[in-house]
C-alpha cells in the first residue's frame, strides 16, 4: 500500500482571513519571528500497491479537477508520502 500526499493553498493574491488571524496570534503568544501565515489544505490518498508516476499523474488531476478551487488555489504539491517525505515542507 501506498500513500500520495497532495497540498493546495490559496492562490498568493487571495486574501486569507485565517492565515491572517493565525499571524495576529503569534506575536502574542510569543513568537515574532515569523512575518506571514497561509493556510492550505493536505490531502492524502491511499492506493493498493506501490505509487508509480501513473499513479501520481491521476492524483494530479484528482486534485486539480476535485481537490482544489483553480481560480483562488494552487495545487502545490503531489508526492509520494514516504517515512523520510513526512514532515517535509512541499
Amino acid at each position: 500500500m501506498g500513500t500520495v500526499v497532495i497540498d493546495v493553498m490559496l492562490k498568493s493574491e487571495i486574501l486569507d482571513p485565517q492565515g491572517q488571524a493565525v499571524a495576529g496570534a503569534l506575536p502574542r503568544l510569543g513568537f515574532t519571528q515569523f512575518t506571514d501565515v497561509r493556510q492550505g489544505k493536505r490531502f492524502e490518498l491511499t492506493v493498493d500497491g506501490e505509487v508509480t508516476g501513473e499513479v501520481l499523474a491521476a492524483a494530479r488531476e484528482a486534485a486539480e479537477k476535485l481537490l482544489s478551487n483553480p481560480v483562488i488555489e494552487d495545487v502545490v504539491r503531489v508526492a509520494e508520502l514516504t517515512d523520510e517525505t513526512a514532515g517535509q515542507p512541499a
